[in-house]
């Protein structure tokens, strides 16, 4: 098994409260994951709590989205962890943790992945990284993530 941690973070324009609501809640994701626009025709389905632990995402899509499902685990005002299972591609499972953090502009928003993988994928990753893989994702993620949260908060 070869096993790697990624993480990027942000400040993001908002007060912590309004950060956490777009983390945690999974029907808030499509406006700024990065891997939503990948398969324009996925099909998602939300199911257990409606935000916070307990909160389930799964999505089927095209060769580039492939199939997976998250479910949130963890939840408390300035951290949300999320276990996440790919179907497709291949077989994995990782963390995804959101680290919250007021600042003087807004929240610093810290975005971790981890996990192993084995098989072909592990062993791809030797000559690949998943820093090289995920980190342009994530950065874009929390560009996106920044303009919604300065944007209009339907949420509140």
């Amino acid at each position: 098994m070869t096993t790697y941690e990624v993480s990027r973070s942000a400040v993001l324009p908002c007060d912590i409260g309004r950060a956490h609501a777009l983390l945690d809640d999974f029907h808030e994701w499509p406006a700024w994951s990065p891997w939503e626009e990948l398969d324009p025709d996925m099909s998602r389905t939300y199911s257990g709590a409606e935000s916070g632990v307990g909160a389930r995402y799964a999505w089927s899509g095209n060769k580039r989205a492939g199939a997976g499902a998250m479910e949130i685990t963890e939840s408390t005002p300035d951290h949300i962890e999320v276990a996440l299972e790919f179907l497709k591609p291949f077989k994995s499972r990782s963390t995804v943790s959101f680290d919250l953090a007021t600042v003087a502009d807004g929240t610093r928003l810290t975005w971790s992945h981890t996990g192993s993988v084995g098989g072909v994928m592990g062993l791809m990753l030797r000559f690949y990284s998943m820093e090289k893989a995920i980190a342009p994702d994530m950065e874009k993620g929390l560009a996106k993530l920044a303009a919604v949260a300065a944007g209009p908060n339907p949420i509140a």
